[in-house]
């Protein structure tokens, strides 16, 4: 008998060479690392999502606010040495406090900024300093909020606080630029957020 290594191709016992009935393919299993794969990209393709390539969430109705008071810049600077500083207290939380109600998702808390502005100064002082700046930041978010360019300018106003005795009316000056853009709506109104 001849070996079938020896004879010529094509010729022989095909179930011997491995020719014949198909035998079953290697599954991915028997490969590295899972097998051949079909290329995915690793992105969406901008023909798979309607409208072009739109990433994130389906933009929703702008959201909702209240409209702040418009307060005279003036009587806000010189009511607090009028009224031995209790004015000057009284417009800090009512600031914060309609911040809040313009844009509820913004995260302030009037009575924490109160608190912090009254008894912060036992630390320190530093605590006061820090409310200050973040009121400016405040102003200068919902500045953003409402559709304008942020012109507030945190550090400004708290140079202004404690340097001059200004930061008031320059942080209510600010302020009234949001009333000011929304027009004659009354405070308390609701208003459409840009952003």
């Amino acid at each position: 008998m001849t070996d079938p290594s020896q004879q010529p191709y094509g010729q022989g016992d095909p179930a011997a060479q491995g020719y014949g009935a198909p035998q079953p393919g290697p599954g991915p299993q028997s490969y590295p690392n899972g097998g051949p794969q079909q290329f995915q990209p690793p992105y969406p393709q901008q023909d798979s999502m309607p409208g072009g390539a739109q990433y994130g969430p389906p933009p929703g109705p702008p959201p909702i606010g209240a409209q702040m008071k418009q307060r005279n810049i003036f009587a806000v600077w010189l009511l607090p040495v009028i009224t031995l500083g209790i004015y000057g207290l009284v417009w800090y939380y009512k600031i914060n406090d309609e911040m809040k109600q313009f844009d509820p998702r913004a995260p302030i808390n009037p009575t924490g900024s109160l608190l912090t502005v009254m008894f912060g100064g036992f630390l320190c002082g530093i605590p006061p300093l820090v409310s200050y700046y973040n009121t400016g930041q405040r102003v200068a978010n919902a500045q953003r909020a409402a559709g304008l360019p942020q012109t507030c300018a945190p550090i400004l106003g708290l140079v202004l606080t404690f340097l001059f005795g200004v930061g008031s009316l320059y942080y209510q000056a600010e302020l009234n630029k949001i009333v000011v853009h929304y027009g004659s709506v009354p405070a308390g109104s609701p208003v459409q957020l840009a952003v």
